[in-house]
């Protein structure tokens, strides 16, 4: 079974998978690098991902804003994505139905990256966050808190993770769909689960890689059919919780 597995990931499309998943993950690292780290870093070019994520009242300042959300939705949210690619690829599928639906999924968080860059750059120009897009605000961090929590509570949450937990069914009830659509479809469904969360990197800091490392395992247990039913409603007890105590200074 070990070894059907290890030819299964060793196969292109799933190295290619995963070699993006590590291209995100090395460009926010060097986003994140601290000033003087970065000073005394031999990475070629690390000053350059480190200006990625500063803002600027401009076009360009938006523009880099939504690469660096780009780059930071697709090293978080492919790897929550896994379980459900793995059951498309068991299905009667080519390489290029795969990546297919893969960019269909991926298209869908590249809407989002920009919705989130303006976000980011509005919230800056009102002095709600710093340049880095960490919040400024004990009002907005407990709002985000609370409104996160208060989500996974909703039927939307609710429809969204249980189509997330069980990929097979999700994908034959659509399979006229098309792979490019059925990846769109496979993207709308899990930023209707995960958006909230993502929206708190402007509580635990953009480019902080805890927030962003934790934040990934949450949404990746989240998604699994034995853990996530465990999962949710405790998160959003905590996230709750988290917020009423920010907003009340403690």
């Amino acid at each position: 079974m070990f070894a059907r597995w290890f030819r299964t990931m060793a196969a292109p499309h799933w190295l290619g998978l995963f070699g993006l998943v590590v291209v995100g993950w090395v460009a926010l690292y060097l986003m994140a690098i601290p000033a003087d780290l970065r000073s005394l870093s031999r990475i070629y070019g690390a000053e350059f991902w480190a200006e990625l994520c500063r803002v600027t009242p401009d076009g360009a300042g938006a523009a880099k804003l939504w690469a660096m959300w780009a780059l930071m939705s697709a090293a978080m949210m492919l790897p929550t994505a896994l379980p459900a690619l793995a059951t498309y690829d068991d299905l009667p599928t080519t390489k290029a139905d795969f990546a297919a639906l893969t960019g269909g999924y991926l298209a869908i968080w590249l809407g989002f990256s920009a919705v989130a860059a303006l976000a980011q750059l509005g919230l800056w120009q009102m002095g709600l966050v710093d340049q880095t897009g960490l919040s400024l605000s004990r009002i907005l961090s407990g709002a985000l808190l609370i409104g996160a929590g208060a989500y996974q509570f909703t039927a939307l949450k609710n429809a969204c993770v249980s189509k997330c937990r069980a990929p097979l069914a999700f994908f034959m009830d659509h399979w006229s769909d098309g792979p490019w659509r059925l990846g769109l479809r496979l993207g709308a469904v899990c930023l209707g689960c995960c958006w909230a969360l993502m929206a708190l990197a402007f509580v635990g800091g953009v480019m902080s890689l805890a927030f962003m490392g934790l934040a990934t395992l949450l949404m990746v247990f989240e998604k699994l059919p034995a853990l996530g039913g465990r999962l949710t409603r405790p998160l959003g007890f905590g996230l709750v919780g988290a917020g009423a105590l920010v907003l009340a200074g403690l």
